[in-house]
């Protein structure tokens, strides 16, 4: 999606954070190779022509110059963002190449510093695919022959910050994860993610459209529906799922498939269908309702009322019982289906319909809908 769709919608943005960390660690490479401290830089964008101006705080030679730090600030434009200001710093280093490589993504070491998120299974960076082409875009051509380049990423607030973010139920510890898969920013809360959803919808239903389509809510939903790459287009769609369900039934889609992290979608099994939490958050709520209607033992459900996430509530039920737990999770995914076709059928007669596909907080595939159930083949993780 390119940029003049953005200028066409006239969306408030700013910039991801994968840019700002390019933006710091370009710095400090320019400042390791001799060149004077600018307080921009000019971002280059894989596959586009155009080039973003960003600023940089600062940058300087340390360790004997033989480091170099630069230091961006992350400014996404959004309202409600957790990065907003957030310090960046990113420490670089040249090292000899023993041996010729070829293959330049062996050119750039990419670790994880203080503040960065890793994979708690692997103990590797969290980054997503975009920010590194976005390193390698803008690096690669200004690392001497001969060596590679070391490039520490570093976010002083990063820990503390990520504890208030739902990393770990992704698998993200020790800090934030680098994702982002654009340049530009726009808020997930705001009508900007809304008009920018729906155009991206028409483009979908313009071009070859077969019927269906997936909707994902957030970063780690797209990560992970593409990883499957289930034949079907997909659409970021932010927290404005509901109003974007009735713009789908409007333009004649046949199916949308909901694919989504539990702690998003039981929102839709409660009637809630702007899911940020800033507006509205009965997560727990709603889980109780349905653990009473489904007979769960009184003791458990005054348990459940208690914990204090929804992931805390799925380990508990676990515990007392694996297959009443996963009972409850396919119901809840019924109801994320039927509440669906409910608030669309408050606008219009429609027979579109809905699937509900969820994953865990390991990036499981767990739970289904009875539509959902149909179309669980096309989601495998590659």
């Amino acid at each position: 999606m390119s940029l003049n769709i953005f200028q066409l919608l006239d969306l408030k943005k700013g910039f991801s954070l994968p840019i700002w960390v390019t933006g710091a660690a370009k710095s400090a490479v320019k400042k390791l190779l001799g060149f004077s401290f600018e307080s921009y830089e000019l971002i280059k964008i894989p596959n586009k022509k155009e080039q973003i101006k960003i600023a940089v705080h600062s940058a300087a030679l340390i360790h004997r110059e033989s480091y170099a730090l630069g230091i961006s600030f992350a400014q996404s434009g959004l309202d409600l963002d957790i990065t907003k200001n957030l310090e960046i710093w990113t420490l670089v280093s040249f090292e000899k190449e023993l041996i010729k490589d070829l293959n330049s993504e062996n050119k750039i070491n990419i670790i994880a510093g203080y503040g960065v998120g890793i994979d708690k299974k692997t103990s590797e960076i969290c980054i997503s695919n975009f920010a590194k082409q976005l390193l390698f875009e803008n690096l690669l051509d200004i690392i001497p022959d001969g060596f590679k380049l070391n490039l520490e990423i570093i976010f002083p607030n990063g820990k503390f910050l990520a504890e208030r973010t739902s990393n770990s139920s992704f698998g993200v510890v020790e800090g934030l994860s680098i994702i982002g898969t654009n340049a530009e920013t726009y808020s997930s809360a705001s009508q900007d993610q809304l008009k920018y959803a729906k155009l991206q919808l028409q483009k979908v239903v313009e071009d070859n459209f077969k019927g269906k389509i997936v909707f994902v809510i957030g970063e780690n939903g797209l990560q992970l529906a593409k990883n499957c790459n289930p034949s079907f287009p997909i659409i970021k769609v932010g927290n404005w799922i509901g109003p974007l369900l009735v713009d789908a039934a409007i333009k004649k889609v046949k199916t949308i498939i909901l694919f989504g992290y539990h702690g998003k979608l039981i929102k839709l099994a409660g009637g809630i269908f702007h899911t940020h939490n800033h507006l509205a958050d009965a997560r727990i709520e709603i889980l109780v309702y349905l653990a009473v209607k489904e007979k769960v033992p009184s003791e458990i459900i005054l348990e459940l009322s208690c914990a204090n996430t929804i992931e805390d509530a799925f380990l508990l039920l676990e515990e007392f019982s694996k297959s009443l737990a996963n009972n409850l999770w396919n119901v809840l995914s019924n109801n994320v289906e039927k509440r669906s076709e409910s608030y669309i059928q408050k606008y219009l007669n429609t027979d579109m319909e809905i699937a509900a596909i969820i994953f865990d907080r390991q990036r499981q595939i767990r739970w289904s809908g009875l539509n959902g159930k149909k179309y669980l083949s096309f989601f495998k993780i590659n």
